[in-house]
């Protein structure tokens, strides 16, 4: 029972801490579908990514916009994440005589995943169901992918120099809470 409880705090505590390393990242994603992503942190554990992919399933190319919330497992530099977009797609074959292979999809993308930086690499894994709204040759269908990205942009406290602006402000901190101790006398009834 004490190791399960560990274990579920352990597990909780990290989603207080920051969701990513990075900043920007961009690469290529394999699998099902391949193609370029590009993952843009736009708060404390949220990013958007885009992806433009081309199927090896489908007559088509897709692009797809998805927000994703991340929560970190051991450091913001592994963590899982979660979210949900929209994609668009292309059909790139020509039809028959008959019309078009199909019309062009639109719809709704969910994606879930893992992911590791290291350094200014950024590897992950993820599921990425897909719900067509309209067209495509399916209604739903669904992709796996492993995405390697080079980081662009770290996050800013991981350079060297911002060590040393915290440092500073730390040190800003201390002297004001110590001339705040000198300015009231805590120990009042030592007077009387």
């Amino acid at each position: 029972m004490k190791l399960r409880t560990t274990l579920i705090i352990l597990a909780a505590l990290p989603a207080f801490l920051f969701g990513q390393s990075y900043n920007t990242a961009l690469g290529m994603r394999l699998g099902t579908d391949y193609g370029v992503t590009v993952k843009q942190r736009v708060g404390k554990t949220t990013s958007l990514e885009a992806i433009i992919q081309s199927s090896l399933q489908r007559e088509e190319a897709q692009v797809s916009l998805l927000a994703e919330q991340h929560f970190p497992l051991i450091s913001r530099r592994f963590n899982v994440y979660a979210g949900g977009g929209l994609h668009k797609g292309w059909v790139t074959r020509e039809g028959t005589e008959e019309g078009p292979v199909y019309k062009d999809p639109f719809g709704m993308s969910l994606i879930a995943g893992i992911e590791f930086s290291l350094g200014r690499l950024n590897l992950s894994y993820d599921f990425k169901p897909a719900v067509n709204l309209t067209g495509g040759k399916h209604t739903i269908y669904s992709q796996t992918g492993v995405s390697l990205r080079y980081v662009v942009a770290k996050r800013p406290w991981l350079n060297g120099n911002d060590k040393e602006k915290r440092r500073r402000q730390r040190e800003r901190e201390r002297r004001r809470r110590n001339k705040d101790k000198e300015g009231f006398n805590w120990k009042f009834w030592e007077n009387w």
